[in-house]
């Protein structure tokens, strides 16, 4: 009799629960960690720390009036900054930004004190004169795919000359004429130049719109198909071509931007001062795309943010005025430029490879 042996089915012993993988494209990095990431907390925290070092060495920084003085340096730095951080983001650099604020001054004040007209068609005149400064330059760059920065160099050296030459020319003089006696001067100065008693504190009225281009930025940068636009042209420019992005016209009007940035400050110069000096603007430009580039600004393009510049053209205020306050020579002004910016590369370099790190 054959006896028959039925093997019993194995039963599989689930594994016992261990450490579960991560995936490290997927792992979460830590918060705090996160938030260093972004160039803007970044920016943000040195404005915060340049802040409480002017507010310890210079006492009269701790004052209501100083720091109305420091946010109103912040605000003629800042107002450029912003549209010079957008064309950054675009991928393309202005090098003639600075002495383009002078070329829109002069404009406007020659053309209506020469020609005995209202201040305000200069002022228009001064508006068309600096978008098409800013349309020149974008087409010269798309057109002949020459650097942004050869261009704008030569438009820099262009309109330095020019601003002199023609300044000479037309007054005989190296500054332009007094205009604050002419029609329509109250009703610009009040727009570009006036001031508010804010508790027995005269602040000065480019702090405000300082503040609203921020924020038109920001709502243009993160809710809007031209925000996607200029962060996709900077990215890559063939890329964004090929899915439809409008390459040329994104980046004739991100430089026709700082046209209109350029005619807002010179504006302001004008109206402030009455006058202009031809000779003025040249090394501004260089402060702007520093406030960018401290802002959070990539040199490569395709990222950075409208808040950023904002803590940058900050820490340029508190610094200069900051320096004054605390009665150092002022040429330390230079040096703690040049030590911001290179931390701010460094610190930008970090978040690149943050960001891109597997």
């Amino acid at each position: 009799m054959e006896m028959s042996q039925h093997a019993e089915p194995a039963v599989a012993t689930p594994p016992a629960p261990g450490p579960k993988e991560k995936d490290g494209r997927t792992a979460q990095r830590p918060l705090v960690l996160r938030l260093l990431a972004r160039p803007d907390v970044g920016v943000f925290l040195g404005a915060v720390a340049v802040y409480v070092f002017f507010l310890v060495s210079a006492p009269p920084v701790r004052e209501a009036s100083a720091m109305a003085n420091i946010l109103y340096q912040s605000s003629t730095i800042g107002i450029m900054a912003l549209p010079v951080a957008l064309l950054m983001i675009g991928g393309e650099f202005d090098l003639s930004a600075g002495v383009a604020v002078i070329t829109s001054a002069l404009t406007a004040s020659m053309l209506a004190y020469q020609l005995s007209m209202n201040v305000w068609v200069g002022v228009i005149a001064a508006l068309v004169v600096s978008l098409g400064i800013g349309f020149l330059n974008g087409w010269l760059v798309v057109k002949t795919g020459l650097p942004s920065f050869l261009i704008t160099l030569g438009s820099f050296l262009i309109l330095q000359g020019v601003n002199l030459a023609v300044t000479k020319l037309v007054t005989g003089n190296v500054a332009t004429d007094d205009i604050s006696n002419m029609d329509g001067f109250g009703q610009a100065r009040a727009l570009f130049a006036s001031s508010f008693d804010i508790g027995g504190v005269e602040v000065k009225i480019t702090i405000f719109w300082w503040l609203f281009f921020a924020a038109i930025a920001t709502w243009v940068l993160l809710r809007t198909k031209y925000g996607n636009w200029i962060f996709a042209v900077g990215g890559n420019k063939d890329s964004a071509r090929a899915v439809g992005v409008p390459v040329n016209f994104t980046k004739i009007s991100l430089f026709m931007l700082v046209g209109f940035g350029a005619w807002f400050v010179g504006m302001h110069q004008l109206f402030s001062f009455n006058t202009v000096q031809s000779g003025e603007g040249v090394g501004q430009e260089l402060i702007y795309i520093s406030a960018a580039v401290i802002g959070g600004c990539l040199l490569t393009g395709g990222a950075g943010s409208a808040i950023g510049p904002v803590f940058g053209a900050f820490m340029f205020g508190m610094v200069q005025q900051g320096i004054v306050y605390a009665g150092w020579n002022p040429d330390w002004f230079k040096a703690f430029l040049g030590v911001m910016l290179l931390g701010a590369v460094m610190i930008n370099l970090w978040v690149q490879r943050t960001a891109t790190r597997r």
